[in-house]
């Protein structure tokens, strides 16, 4: 471990979305250089004290302004969400990123992907819709009576707005940074765009009238009707896309986009499902010594 404390970590699917929200805070100071309502990130390992060493030496290396760091040395990392005053939570650890839902925390779990550079001057996350900044209750309907139950379902409640998701406290946080540059009339570096299976003018509504009703902010609506996302993401390149579907997460993964997974709803019920059937079946004790 020592003879590699000056050999940089390679860069993680997350290292494009830190830098940029990073120099964001350097423009919210040009704003008002007392601000102290910023990004504050924190880097959490399961790691050993002893290997703070390198990590310091990579994020020096890489010019990053990183001040908060916890190396549990293999204790929970979700133990000090709360301690840290956490919006976000991302992770490769499902078990982690489960444990932190469950205490209400965003979060969700980070793929592997090889992210290409992106450009610091702006900062763009991709919100998907039901289940992730939406709750499930619209998903839910469609997986039980497809389409046709699905489209009555919002045509009845279109001016009911659907409850909260597990990014929505996440989003308004970031609305709430955007507004700092809103107020001032000065371009905002921060951009934020609804990606969704949704039809424009059949289901639509139902969503922008949810936003409207949060007060929330989004910058750009795009309702794919059912249409794969992998061109639409090709085209925003965002820093970090969150979305539910595992297949979505995939297509994200193949353009070299931050993709994480939020784990939560009947999307991820369903995955679940798929998992443990692919596990193979441990037999009983009775089983293994041929008793009925």
């Amino acid at each position: 471990m020592v003879e590699r404390e000056e050999v940089a970590l390679p860069k993680g699917p997350a290292f494009e979305f830190v830098r940029s929200a990073l120099a964001v805070n350097d423009q919210i100071r040009q704003l008002d250089p007392k601000d102290i309502e910023l990004f504050d990130i924190v880097i959490v390992s399961r790691n050993h004290t002893q290997a703070a060493v390198r990590l310091i030496n990579s994020i020096n290396h890489y010019g990053l302004c990183l001040e908060r760091l916890s190396l549990t040395e293999g204790t929970d990392p979700t133990t000090y969400l709360e301690a840290w005053g956490v919006d976000l939570f991302l992770s490769p650890e499902e078990e982690d990123v489960r444990r932190a839902i469950q205490a209400g925390y965003p979060a969700a779990v980070v793929y592997k992907s090889d992210v290409a550079d992106l450009p610091r001057d702006e900062l763009r996350i991709v919100f998907d819709g039901d289940a992730v900044l939406f709750s499930d209750e619209a998903e839910r309907v469609y997986q039980e009576g497809g389409f046709p139950l699905f489209y009555e379902n919002e045509t009845q409640k279109v001016s009911t707005p659907l409850d909260e998701g597990p990014m929505t406290k996440f989003a308004m946080r970031i609305s709430a940074l955007q507004e700092k540059f809103h107020k001032k009339r000065v371009p905002c570096p921060i951009r934020t765009y609804l990606l969704t299976a949704r039809s424009g003018a059949s289901t639509g509504k139902r969503a922008i009238l949810t936003l409207r009703h949060w007060c929330l902010q989004i910058d750009e609506c795009n309702f794919n009707a059912g249409a794969g996302k992998g061109a639409m993401l090709r085209a925003i390149r965002p820093h970090l896309y969150l979305d539910d579907a595992q297949k979505n997460i995939d297509a994200a993964l193949q353009e070299n986009i931050c993709a994480a997974r939020v784990l939560y709803g009947v999307q991820d019920e369903e995955t679940e499902r798929k998992q443990t059937q692919k596990e193979p079946r441990k037999k009983n004790i009775s089983e293994s010594n041929g008793e009925k």
